[in-house]
């Protein structure tokens, strides 16, 4: 029940935001281009801020762990191929893109760390679980959304060199980039950049979220219905189920599996929103995943948290 509790209260706060942003938007207090803006806006600074913060602020070597960083990127990169093959399935191709990024990419930064200090303490492998997880979420979903946009050409030599500079140029990743050399050259941060750091990454989610929610069309999401339900079951449910028992196989136990967990299992972070209508996107599927994966994932990753418990993993 202790566990239930605060995966509820994880997740119902995140849906609520969103609600917010569709109850503003009904008050006429938040508009399309105000929720336009919003978007643009956490999408060029509070994302990547709070991604540079993420990495710049962990301290690798004292909790360095080669084989399990190894299996994070691997078990990741695997379900970025199986989320491929499986948007081949629908008719509509302009959605493949975003069901791609929706059905693989976790808010495992956002709930990693306060999931696993919950239940042991610390943070655990969270920090490891995100080096080897998030920067790969990132850079695939810069190409993934690039290359399946809704109008795109065949792929040319001009394609791919638009691509390649969307990429190198794109706030999310000069976020990892960033991050990544200020903790492998361990420079300090004063107090100072810390706290301003911390403001401007904090508003990321809420204003993610409520722009969201502003913009969320509950018609065409009904449209989209199919595609978003198959993505939110892959990401509560398939992936983990694949995985998991390959991680229990290699050894993994403790803090390594529920990092492992939260990684394969929880709901598909707001970012994939922000960074799909960002990149030329509807993001009406994304948005329907999201807010599917935020209602039910309290109650799925409590589902396995139990599974693994009751075999003594955890």
């Amino acid at each position: 029940m202790e566990n239930l509790i605060f995966s509820l209260n994880a997740t119902v706060p995140v849906f609520l935001m969103m609600v917010l942003g569709l109850v503003f938007r009904k008050l006429g207090w938040i508009d399309d281009v105000f929720a336009s803006k919003m978007n643009k806006f956490v999408f060029l600074v509070p994302l990547p801020v709070l991604v540079f913060e993420d990495l710049a602020t962990v301290d690798f070597s004292e909790v360095w762990n080669l084989k399990f960083v190894l299996f994070c990127f691997a078990a990741t990169l695997a379900s970025i191929g199986i989320a491929a093959a499986v948007s081949l399935l629908w008719k509509d191709k302009s959605i493949q893109g975003e069901f791609i990024q929706a059905s693989y990419r976790s808010s495992a930064a956002l709930l990693g760390i306060a999931f696993i200090q919950n239940i042991y303490g610390d943070a655990g492998m969270a920090p490891l679980m995100i080096i080897g997880s998030v920067p790969l979420y990132n850079v695939m979903a810069v190409v993934v959304l690039a290359f399946f946009k809704p109008e795109r050409r065949h792929l040319d030599k001009a394609v791919w060199k638009a691509t390649f500079k969307g990429i190198v140029t794109n706030p999310i990743i000069i976020g990892i980039a960033a991050g990544l050399v200020w903790s492998a050259l361990k420079i300090p941060m004063p107090s100072i950049m810390e706290k301003t750091v911390s403001n401007i990454s904090a508003v990321a989610t809420p204003l993610g979220l409520m722009a969201m929610g502003a913009t969320f069309d509950i018609r065409k999401a009904f449209a989209k219905a199919k595609p978003a339900a198959v993505a939110a079951a892959m990401k509560l449910a398939g992936f983990a189920a694949v995985f998991l028992p390959l991680a229990v196989m290699l050894g993994f136990r403790r803090e390594e599996l529920v990092a492992i967990l939260v990684m394969l299992g929880s709901a598909t972070t707001v970012s994939c929103f922000v960074m799909a209508k960002n990149m030329g996107h509807e993001g009406v599927l994304t948005s329907s995943v999201v807010m599917l994966t935020t209602l039910f994932s309290a109650f799925t990753l409590t589902g396995w948290l139990y599974v693994l418990r009751s075999m003594g993993m955890v």
